[in-house]
């Protein structure tokens, strides 16, 4: 991701949020703590989230915080029964738990896949939150929810942060997609179109046509597209074994010219599809335990449109879930297009066209809707 070059105004957060709006008093890193501190303020109603407070202790001991609430992060003794003594509120971490509930920034892939090459995939913090969350013990119990519940929110919150004023794409479509195949190489030419015009691209952030698009969208060039293509084709698909799969993409990761220019690459996977890892061409990663808000949040940040590349099960439902608010949308609202691609696919192999263009008669849904032969049929009228 890349570091912002200013900073907000102490009373402000990210996004320019005032600090006495009580929705919205987030501190996510030292420099804004610090400057909270300094300017003698209470902090009653902050939330300090996954912060190392040590360096921090002696301001904190003289500040008000009646009413301030301290997620996760570390909390050396002595300060955390000073602070609870004088009201605040201290969620420590849960040791047993693979990730930060409260964290405040999307992954990176070496988040994620950080240890693999020493110890193998299944040691990584993306295997052992699967392994965690399908845990008899964590799928009824009452705080393993609330972590996950929590995490999900603090993700959210972060991709939120991280899209803002940006147009994004939604790029869909199916896992099982090869590495090698032509329509692979579609969909990695279609993400660097749509990235080279400033567009964000968000995909479900998979392996498959999701990962070809971020692959384009991530690259700097159509050479570096062409030549993370040639590579790739190694190792077709994550299956059977994820760790040659995911090494080899990070390898290509590593020798791929990024993009300049600001992120334009992001994921939204899910843990509930733990089978199915997530990709590495991403510049921010928003990795969800709930597959039903992610679905819900992919399809709510692409507010630039929807690109829906041949795909099964998992992409039939997000295309009718996509299109339902647009059906039932005002006459005046402004209709993001739903393009989806491939003729024969969605009108024989499986006719989600015919529905679709059935809901858009008469409707405004009906002109946001569009089949087309190509990827780059897609990318212009996403583009005009």
């Amino acid at each position: 991701m890349t570091t912002r070059e200013t900073r907000p105004h102490p009373t402000q957060d990210r996004l320019g949020r005032r600090a006495d709006d009580p929705a919205f008093r987030e501190v996510h890193d030292d420099d804004e703590l610090r400057a909270l501190t300094d300017a003698g303020g209470g902090l009653s109603g902050w939330r300090v989230q996954g912060l190392d407070l040590e360096p921090h202790a002696e301001d904190l001991t003289r500040a008000d915080v009646h009413g301030l609430v301290v997620l996760g992060g570390t909390v050396p003794d002595d300060l955390a029964r000073d602070l609870v003594a004088r009201g605040a509120v201290i969620i420590p971490p849960d040791p047993t738990c693979p990730v930060h509930p409260f964290r405040a920034r999307l992954y990176t892939p070496f988040d994620l896949y950080g240890g693999m090459a020493e110890a193998g995939y299944e040691t990584t913090v993306d295997a052992r939150a699967y392994a965690w969350s399908r845990e008899a013990r964590t799928q009824h119990d009452a705080w393993a929810t609330l972590l996950r519940a929590v995490h999900d929110d603090a993700v959210h919150d972060a991709l939120v942060e991280a899209l803002h004023g940006l147009d994004v794409v939604g790029v869909m479509g199916g896992h099982a997609l090869e590495r090698g195949s032509s329509d692979y190489a579609d969909a990695a030419r279609l993400g660097h179109a749509l990235a080279a015009a400033d567009r964000a691209v968000l995909t479900g952030g998979g392996p498959g046509a999701m990962e070809a698009a971020n692959l384009g969208a991530i690259a700097d060039s159509p050479a570096d597209v062409e030549a993370a293509l040639a590579r790739l084709t190694e190792v077709p698909s994550f299956r059977p074994s994820i760790d040659d799969w995911a090494a080899l993409a990070l390898s290509v990761r590593e020798d791929l010219d990024v993009a300049d220019g600001g992120a334009r690459s992001f994921g939204i996977p899910t843990w509930f599809y733990g089978h199915e890892p997530p990709n590495v061409f991403c510049d921010g990663i928003a990795k969800y335990f709930s597959n039903a808000l992610r679905e819900d949040v992919l399809l709510a940040r692409s507010t630039g449109g929807l690109v829906v590349l041949p795909g099964a099960a998992g992409t039939v439902q997000e295309i009718f879930q996509a299109a339902t608010p647009l059906y039932y949308a005002p006459d005046d609202q402004p209709m993001p297009p739903l393009v989806l691609v491939g003729l024969e696919h969605w009108t024989d192999t499986l006719p989600v066209w015919p529905a679709l263009r059935a809901l858009g008669t008469g409707r405004p849904l009906g002109e946001a809707l569009h089949l087309v032969a190509t990827p780059e049929e897609a990318a212009a009228i996403i583009l005009a």
